[in-house]
């Protein structure tokens, strides 16, 4: 089975994500999408992230709907700072059936050559990167690689940042939000402070 792996905190996860995951599962050779809920790092701990639980419940409650889309909390359970090699080394063990790939954006292909042992990734594992727009120079070099799958994917404009502000301050960002989250959100009084 080829699966997908798209990681972000989901601090919360919102249309724009879904809507990336769900373009990557119809129209990428991908079996299915699992959303890597990442943890927070406890040397920073931002009073805005919220707890490694509730992110996870959001996704479960974003995705239900989608059966090739699942949530993972694979990072939980394994040493911190989370680093993606030993996510996918630690995925490949566990399901040896699997073929794994990554999910980015374009902007952070910009910066793989800067991730821990990105030659180790880019050796074993497909990356399908979906665009962004960025004022950042591309990496040619990577973007030509055999490995990276540049997928023509929706340019989705949409930020977490932007959603938890807008919640700050009163306004209605419920079209940006899967319903069940909004509701969970709006429930708990996350991110109103």
């Amino acid at each position: 089975m080829k699966i997908g792996l798209y990681f972000g905190t989901y601090n919360p996860i919102h249309v724009g994500h879904l809507i990336i995951a769900n373009h990557m599962a119809e129209f990428a050779d991908l079996d299915q999408i699992w959303m890597v809920v990442t943890p927070h790092n406890p040397l920073k701990k931002k009073a805005t992230l919220l707890d490694d639980q509730q992110r996870l419940q959001m996704v479960f409650l974003a995705t239900e709907d989608y059966p090739k889309i699942k949530p993972s909390d694979i990072e939980f359970k394994l040493p911190q700072p989370s680093y993606t090699v030993i996510t996918l080394a630690h995925l490949q063990e566990k399901y040896p059936n699997h073929e794994f790939s990554l999910i980015m954006g374009e902007d952070n292909l910009k910066t793989l050559h800067k991730w821990r042992n990105y030659e180790v990734i880019l050796e074993n594992h497909n990356i399908y990167v979906y665009p962004r727009i960025s004022d950042e120079p591309e990496n040619i070099e990577l973007k030509s690689h055999p490995k990276i799958h540049v997928i023509d994917a929706p340019i989705v404009e949409i930020s977490s940042t932007f959603i938890r502000n807008s919640i700050k301050e009163g306004k209605n960002i419920q079209p940006l939000l899967p319903s069940k989250v909004w509701e969970y959100i709006d429930h708990n009084n996350f991110y109103k402070k």
